[in-house]
């Protein structure tokens, strides 16, 4: 039989303000191509399908409608499983409707393997759907009183005997799968899996998931990876990136073929819907800058842009090359250092200089060389002003 493993959607998700909307619609219209020039047989979604626990409207007609391409009316099984991000009894609510489908969605963790059929190659798949196993989820709650080391390896524990109990049932002339949304010890995180609980106490071993899977679909992490452990366990990474930490990174699907009692093949298929996020680092400055504009340079990309410059950017440079380029998200100018901070301060500390002009000073070091406008200078003496005042008024 042939499995696609995807998670980590985040359908909702907004970069600094800017919709993402458009790529997740791209993504979920390639999803549809893949699964079905493919000839897929299963899909497991590996939860995070929103990125709130309330999302937009539009964000849920998106996955309606996804899984519904997906099945094909029932043509092809469709699994998923919440994430910490999804709201559990609000992602299982629609499951009588969906079932009728040949689709499964699960919120909550639950008893028994789940039973899928194959009717493609005739085969059987045994699958073990864990959906995030938060304390509150499990029903279980671990001492407060407790170090990390203890919690760390007390959840892991638990998880592991949980997937142990349920697992029993896996047969040799089955396919075994186990599917789950949690931080296994070993993967590498991204600063956009905001604001999930990754590594500490809420962390598993490997050994809990060494059960006898012939493959173990896990989300939560954003980056594509497979862990060492004797069972295959991998993580399929978001579609999209989601924060800078991610630049670079190619997205994907994975697409496994496997047999009752055989390894699972395992391919990885890289996705082009999404558009890139890139690093900048303009050395020379606004020159440099506008010379990759007029180059045409990652014209489809979400930009975070560090420009070094002497003097301070005005508002009218900002918004050239916003008006140049689209994807601007942090415009970051960085000012050559004049002298280190410690010879400042001690400088300034015996210069007997005017208030303001410290001030000056201070807001040069801080920014490193851009000097404050008048207004700025004056605001801050009026302050200063008010807060000397204060004090003898209240006498």
């Amino acid at each position: 039989m042939r499995i696609l493993h995807t998670g980590d959607w985040h359908l909702g998700r907004t970069l600094e303000g800017r919709s993402r909307f458009e790529e997740q619609v791209a993504f979920v219209d390639e999803l549809v191509r893949i699964v079905r020039e493919g000839n897929i047989d299963l899909v497991l979604l590996a939860g995070d399908v929103y990125d709130t626990v309330n999302p937009p409207a539009a964000a849920e007609q998106l996955f309606y409608d996804a899984l519904s391409r997906l099945a094909e009316d029932g043509r092809r099984e469709v699994v998923v499983i919440s994430g910490n991000h999804d709201h559990p009894d609000r992602l299982g609510a629609s499951s009588p409707l969906a079932k009728a489908q040949g689709i499964s969605l699960i919120g909550l963790p639950k008893a028994g393997l789940m039973e899928i059929g194959i009717p493609r190659t005739g085969e059987t798949a045994k699958l073990f759907a864990l959906p995030y196993p938060s304390e509150s989820r499990l029903g279980e709650l671990l001492s407060d009183d407790a170090g990390e080391e203890v919690l760390r390896r007390a959840y892991s524990e638990r998880v592991g005997e949980l997937v142990k109990a349920q697992t029993a049932g896996f047969r040799p002339d089955t396919v075994n799968l186990i599917m789950s949304h949690i931080y296994v010890l070993g993967g590498k995180e991204s600063e956009s899996e905001r604001p999930i609980q990754v590594g500490g106490a809420y962390t598993v071993d490997t050994s809990a998931l060494d059960v006898g899977a012939q493959y173990v679909a896990l989300g939560h992490l954003h980056r594509p990876q497979t862990l060492k452990a004797q069972s295959p366990i991998r993580y399929c990474g978001s579609p999209l990136a989601y924060s800078f930490s991610e630049a670079g990174q190619a997205k994907s699907l994975t697409v496994l073929d496997v047999k009752p009692g055989e390894p699972a093949s395992i391919e990885e298929i890289y996705l082009t819907s999404g558009r890139p996020l890139v690093n900048w680092k303009a050395k020379e400055g606004l020159a440099e800058v506008h010379r990759w504009l007029d180059e045409g340079r990652d014209a489809n990309a979400w930009i975070d842009l560090e420009i070094h410059i002497a003097e301070a950017m005005s508002l009218h440079d900002i918004q050239t090359l916003r008006k140049a380029h689209s994807g601007f998200i942090h415009i970051k100018p960085v000012y050559p250092q004049q002298q280190p901070a410690e010879e400042e301060a001690a400088a300034l500390s015996s210069a007997g200089l005017p208030v303001d002009e410290l001030f000056r000073r201070f807001y040069e070091r801080q920014t490193g060389g851009a000097r404050p406008e008048p207004e700025l200078v004056q605001l801050f003496m009026e302050l200063l002003q008010d807060h000397s005042d204060g004090p003898e008024q209240a006498e």
